[in-house]
């Protein structure tokens, strides 16, 4: 095929931070009209890569190509010139506007100096009845289910002209209703000519979508096929292709027998019957794609979302947490996914972020006993090794390991006895997720017991010592450490049993 036949070149992409190569000597070609996928694990370099196409990322060196036309790198609005628009996982979007005003969000159709609103939400009802979308364009973005705001989005990028519309995880927020009315669009928008970079760990969609799909590992690029040529085996063999290596500290053997959390027919959330057991001294690995229910689980067991039926049995007793101040008070933590928005106050300091679970025992009628709390904080910062210039140091201006540090210290302060890690060291550099590691060994070490979630491979079978997998809602499997095996995980967290 020649050149011209493609509607995006990335020739020899290379981008490096520092002591990481995000991107080393990746290239993509897609052609008019395709389903392109893109997949690879977490940290493979998919996101970074098409954030060079939107200008969120400027590469080191190579080229990008668009419909012919040659750019080193892009900006946001030369993105938007050339026709590329990107759905990313988080939307774009403002909810206290109306449907048709984020469509035309900073491109408000005018009447001389005033904005036409009817004309936008005539534009947009126009733009929905092509897609076959049933929405009112008057509506508030706010009031619109996942499923219909993700719609928004594509009728926003379809409003820019976008002939290059790159999906990011498309389905990972969505019900399966949802999921099957945005397949329906996506293939219209292909039938009318877009072409689509698909991104996705459901290895079922990549069959029932893309025409080719490129692998991405470790920031390099391995192989492109044709779709229908390949099966689900290869692709996980091309995913995964790696051993592990010494990134993992050697743990002591301390599972005991005694159970320590219980989950009997677990409901709610979004998930369903779900049942395991987690014992002292044991790191038990949750396993599964973006959605699957894993974060959705923690949720409850934590208090944050109550339960709708089944049992959770904590020490040998059943437990109802209410709220995240029930669960802390019962012995179990959270460290969350989004350690900025969830899991410290940045504009604190580290002193007050370690203390902040337990203020109310070391403060006596609401006067907080300041040697105590400059004891714990600096115990706990000497402890697990927080590299700060001292306690007073605000929480923002740490690194991500050291973030992530400091909210271990907090739950360490509270002498929490199951502490549930949502994917721990995503975001943080290879030297800092070591120490996260030795830190939850040294934590299990001392008889306590840790739920992990992650999405990396690696990690979740580096660290755990079994792992329950699960998939839209529901356990698919479970493996025991001498079993562990990446293509059976792979198999089980994309729905696809072993032959």
């Amino acid at each position: 095929m020649n050149d011209s036949e493609y509607v995006l070149q990335l020739q020899h992409i290379r981008k490096t931070y520092p002591g990481v190569t995000a991107l080393d000597d990746v290239s993509l070609e897609v052609k008019k009209g395709e389903i392109h996928a893109l997949i690879g694990e977490n940290g493979a370099g998919k996101s970074t890569l098409i954030k060079t196409c939107s200008g969120a990322v400027v590469p080191d060196s190579g080229k990008i190509v668009v419909n012919g036309s040659e750019f080193s790198s892009m900006t946001p609005q030369l993105s938007i010139k050339n026709g590329i628009a990107i759905i990313y996982q988080e939307f774009n979007l403002v909810g206290g506007l109306s449907v048709a005003e984020n469509i035309f969000l900073g491109r408000a159709i005018r009447n001389g100096i005033v904005v036409d609103k009817k004309a936008m939400v005539q534009e947009a009802k126009k733009i929905f009845d092509q897609l076959n979308i049933d929405i009112d364009p008057n509506q508030l973005v706010r009031n619109l289910t996942v499923g219909y705001q993700q719609m928004v989005e594509i009728a926003k990028a379809m409003q820019q002209d976008a002939k290059i519309l790159i999906m990011d995880e498309p389905s990972a927020p969505l019900t399966k209703v949802e999921v099957d009315h945005m397949f329906q669009i996506v293939d219209k928008l292909k039938e009318s000519g877009v072409s689509i970079i698909y991104i996705s760990h459901r290895l079922e969609e990549i069959f029932r979508l893309s025409d080719r799909v490129t692998i991405l590992r470790d920031g390099k690029y391995i192989k492109t096929l044709t779709t229908k040529e390949t099966n689900v085996d290869e692709l996980i063999s091309l995913m995964v292709g790696r051993k592990l290596t010494e990134k993992f500290p050697a743990r002591k053997a301390c599972v005991q027998e005694e159970p320590v959390l219980e989950v009997q027919n677990l409901s709610g959330n979004g998930d369903e019957n779900i049942s395991f057991m987690v014992r002292k001294g044991e790191i038990l690995g949750l396993g599964g794609l973006i959605g699957a229910g894993r974060t959705e689980l923690a949720q409850m067991i934590f208090g944050v979302v109550r339960k709708t039926s089944g049992k959770i049995i904590f020490n040998g007793r059943e437990i109802d947490p209410k709220s995240p101040r029930d669960a802390i008070n019962l012995g179990i933590a959270l460290v969350p996914e989004d350690r900025k928005l969830q899991g410290v106050l940045l504009s604190l300091s580290i002193k007050e972020n370690i203390n902040m679970a337990i203020y109310g025992k070391i403060s006596n009628l609401s006067v907080i006993h300041k040697k105590k709390e400059n004891d714990i904080a600096d115990q706990y910062m000497e402890d697990i090794r927080i590299k700060a210039p001292s306690v007073k140091q605000l929480v923002k201006n740490l690194s991500g390991g050291n973030q992530q540090k400091v909210i271990l210290g907090k739950w360490l302060a509270a002498d929490s006895e199951l502490i549930i890690f949502d994917e721990p060291t995503r975001g943080i550099d290879i030297g800092a997720k070591y120490e996260i590691y030795k830190l939850m060994n040294e934590f299990v070490e001392k008889g306590k017991t840790i739920l992990l979630i992650s999405s990396e491979m690696e990690e979740l079978m580096g660290m755990s010592d079994r792992i329950v997998i699960l998939s839209e809602g529901k356990i698919t499997g479970e493996i025991e450490k001498e079993q562990f095996n990446q293509e059976m995980i792979m198999s089980y967290a994309s729905a696809v049993k072993e032959k």
